[in-house]
């Protein structure tokens, strides 16, 4: 019993001499301290491409609840519960825009209210509902940008010096990242992923988006914009793993001011990762278009 008493001592006393040193390593650190607080990086320096440019290329994925809610929100059950259960429910999550909350407009913020409401009942054109109800996720159209950097499917970043390609496993949506172009959106406002611009400032890749439609959901929450939207994201490595995503989001037709949702992405590191087809289509054709198929009973 004694030999036990003294072996206990003997490992307390170590631990807390550890502890002590691993303290004061800290204390005598304060940068270091910092550096690996949780949310925060140390500086990094990405790899190089054959151009000299920092090296993007890989396959990426959001870990957050932002695609249900941009803004922090509780765990809540979602629609058709009696079908589903727990598997359609909304996860809590923390807000991922600067500030907590998105700066509506009184009567933008009307609207995303009435979006939500009906987010589970698809309209589509011919219907002649204006604007279109239900989330565009729900009816399987492409999602857009920022929403759809952050939705809970990877993507994938192939770069050239002249432009970069970014694909979603989501819908197989596309859009080319055109670097150092002068022409801006040359369509006025057709395009559900938009026209996107790039050019380096240091470590970071700055993307100018316009050309967006107001078809658009920023999360399933409602939160929408109109086509007058102007976005422009900004990536910078973190570390091997990780990049950092900003958006800032301008549309006066909306908001009161613009302002900015931030997030990482995180590299996946999956042995032989590839995307997988998400080609969901099939899946909502009885749901939006059943109705317009079915033979009217006698």
């Amino acid at each position: 019993m004694r030999n036990r008493s003294r072996v206990a001592i003997v490992v307390i006393g170590a631990a807390a001499a550890m502890g002590a040193i691993w303290l004061a390593t800290r204390l005598q650190c304060p940068a270091a301290a910092q550096a690996t607080a949780l949310g925060e990086f140390s500086p990094y320096r990405a790899p190089r491409t054959a151009d000299g440019k920092p090296d993007f290329n890989g396959i990426w994925q959001s870990v957050t609840t932002a695609n249900w809610d941009l803004e922090a929100h509780s765990a809540a059950p979602g629609p058709y519960t009696e079908l589903v259960g727990a598997w359609g429910a909304q996860p809590g999550g923390q807000s991922v825009v600067e500030g907590g909350v998105i700066p509506y407009r009184p009567e933008a913020l009307a609207r995303k209210k009435a979006n939500f409401e009906h987010r589970a009942n698809p309209s589509v054109p011919g219907d002649e509902v204006e604007p279109s109800l239900g989330d565009p996720e729900l009816k399987c159209w492409m999602p857009g940008v920022p929403r759809s950097m952050y939705m809970p499917y990877p993507f994938q970043i192939v770069q050239t010096p002249g432009t970069l390609l970014i694909t979603h496993e989501f819908n197989g949506s596309t859009r080319v990242v055109r670097m150092n172009w002068p022409e801006e959106t040359p369509v006025d406002n057709t395009f559900f992923m938009g026209w996107s611009r790039g050019r380096w400032e240091g470590e970071t890749l700055v993307i100018d988006v316009t050309g967006l439609n107001e078809k658009n959901w920023l999360d399933r929450a409602g939160n929408f914009h109109s086509d007058a939207v102007h976005v422009v994201e900004r990536l910078t490595a973190a570390s091997p793993y990780h990049l950092w995503y900003e958006a800032t989001i301008e549309d006066p037709k909306v908001f009161s001011r613009p302002w900015k949702l931030s997030l990482p992405l995180y590299r996946r590191m999956d042995r032989d990762v590839q995307l997988m087809e998400f080609k969901c289509q099939p899946f909502v054709e009885e749901l939006v278009y059943g109705r317009f198929t079915k033979k009217p009973t006698s």
